[in-house]
Order: C-alpha cells, then sequence, then structure tokens
C-alpha cells in the first residue's frame, strides 16, 4: 500500500504540475503557494471534523508534525522556488530528486534506526540516476546556467524534503495518526512560513486574470489533484514503507510527467522511454527489496 500510495503522489504531482504551470501566468509562486494550502486545509477541516472520529494527539506529536510542515513544505517549497530563478528547472529538479532519497536515507537511519537493505540501495540508485538522465534528455536548451547560490537553494530544498519526511514517518508509525489529520496538521505549518514570506516580501495576494471564474475553477482542479490528494496520498505512504524508499518514488513524477505529456499527444523521444523504462526496473528492484 506504501508503495502505491507514493506512486500516485508522484502521479498526482506529474499531472497537477502541468496545471500550476498554467496558474503561474496568473498567479506569483507564494500566492499560488498559499492558496493551493489555504485550499486544501479548507477541505481536510471538513472530512476531519465532519467523517472521521476525533483524534487525541499529544502536545509533542502536534509541535513535531507542525514542525515538519514548516521545514517540508514552507521553507522547502521556497527554497525551490529560489532555486528555480536562479538556475531554472532542469538543474533545480536534478540536484533536489536526487539529493531528498539520499538525505532522507541518511536522516532515517540516524533519527529513527530506519536501514535499508543493499537491494533497495541499488534500487535507489537506479531510480535516481535514470531520472538525472531524464532530466538532462528534457532540458529545454542547451545553456548552462551555473550559480553557486541556485544550487545551494536546490541543495536546502532537498535536506528540508528530508527533514519533514523523517519527522512524518517517524510521528505516523508512532503515533497512528491517520493521513488526513496529518495532512491537516503539517500544511498549518508551512502556511505560517507561507504567510510570513508574503507579508514580508508584500507579495500580491490575488491572481491577475481577464477571466476570474475560469482561472479559480482551474484552480480548485489543480488543488485537489496536486495538494489535498497528493498530500493525503504522501501521508499514507510514510505510514507504510521507509522514507527513503518513498521519497525515491516520489522521484518518479518526472517519468509519470513523461506519460502525462505523451497522453496529450507531444512526443517523446526514444532514448527518454528507454531511460523510463530503466527508472521502472529500479522501481520494481525497490518494492521487491521491501517485500523480501
Amino acid at each position: 500500500m506504501g508503495e502505491i500510495a507514493a506512486l500516485s503522489t508522484a502521479l498526482c504531482w506529474a499531472v497537477a504540475a502541468r496545471m500550476f504551470r498554467i496558474l503561474g501566468q496568473n498567479f506569483s509562486p507564494l500566492a499560488l503557494n498559499f492558496w493551493k494550502g489555504l485550499a486544501a486545509i479548507g477541505i481536510l477541516l471538513v472530512i476531519t471534523q465532519f467523517f472521521l472520529p476525533p483524534v487525541s494527539l499529544s502536545n509533542s506529536a502536534i509541535y513535531w508534525l507542525l514542525f515538519s510542515g514548516v521545514i517540508g513544505i514552507g521553507l522547502g517549497d521556497t527554497f525551490f522556488f529560489q532555486a528555480l530563478n536562479k538556475i531554472g528547472d532542469s538543474q533545480s529538479i536534478l540536484i533536489a530528486e536526487t539529493l531528498a532519497p539520499i538525505f532522507t536515507a541518511l536522516l532515517a537511519m540516524a533519527w529513527i534506526a530506519e536501514w535499508l537493505t543493499w537491494q533497495q540501495w541499488i534500487g535507489i540508485a537506479l531510480v535516481l540516476f535514470s531520472v538525472d538522465v531524464i532530466v538532462k534528455l528534457q532540458k529545454r536548451d542547451e545553456t548552462q546556467i551555473f550559480e553557486l547560490s541556485g544550487y545551494i537553494y536546490a541543495g536546502l530544498a532537498a535536506l528540508c524534503q528530508a527533514v519533514g519526511a523523517v519527522i512524518s514517518r517517524d510521528i505516523l508509525t508512532s503515533t497512528g495518526v491517520d493521513a488526513f489529520n496529518a495532512s491537516q496538521i503539517r500544511l498549518l505549518g508551512g502556511m505560517v512560513i507561507i504567510v510570513l514570506l508574503m507579508l514580508f516580501m508584500r507579495q500580491r495576494w490575488l491572481p491577475t486574470t481577464d477571466n476570474a471564474r475560469r482561472t479559480w475553477k482551474f484552480f480548485i482542479g489543480a488543488t485537489v489533484i496536486g495538494t489535498f490528494a497528493a498530500l493525503y496520498l504522501q501521508m499514507v505512504a510514510f505510514t507504510y514503507t521507509k522514507a527513503a524508499v518513498v521519497q525515491t518514488l516520489f522521484a518518479t513524477s518526472v517519468v509519470l510527467s513523461l506519460v502525462v505529456a505523451r497522453v496529450l499527444g507531444e512526443k517523446v523521444n526514444s532514448k527518454t522511454l528507454i531511460w523510463s523504462l530503466m527508472a521502472l526496473i529500479g522501481v520494481g528492484v525497490l518494492v521487491g527489496a521491501e517485500h523480501i
């Protein structure tokens, strides 16, 4: 169940990325992050208050989940946006998606004594190497952008993802809290940072659009897929599967975005398809090794 949830999360991100890229023409990055977080919290609030039994969590568990959201969602997304502005999407994804699973594996071993087998390390290496090659093949232009601060921001984004992942895994397995409530608390933590940044940077809160109704409808669809569903599935994945394995499977969103492109009628070159197959073999190794 954990591996299926992780791959479903990656698929949600792949679909939503297309939608959020379009919405990026109307919203600033921080404003988009704010509104999608607020909408997801609203949906989760309805579910947790009216459809689920009350949950009793210690103050310590709540604080840790909030902290996980502050680091993983609030700071992690902000650092990634900074990297995008400095070195572009290809290099940012390359650094963040490569380092996040490695950082997660090391932190999980140190923090919660969660060790990986040698077969799992092979699976992780195969997935990450294949994803890296695909990112390079899909690079939009040949200009090499090198700005040290951009690579630092991408590395920090990966580290924040790892910290958020390991804390979530620890709390989910030790308390038994359901994925809906855990997602809601993490989002609240992330929203704190986003709101502070919006105020500090004096960002525009509302979108610039000629058709507000169409923009908000499209936004709701993207939020349901990319934030609400993805965050819930992410918590399910961390509940049932090792943090490093989950973080690696998230990286397959790069591969799944190619599937989305193919469905939409876009051409995908043969080399990319071959490396996508290699990434899927790596996923198979990871899933198989988890159940040996």
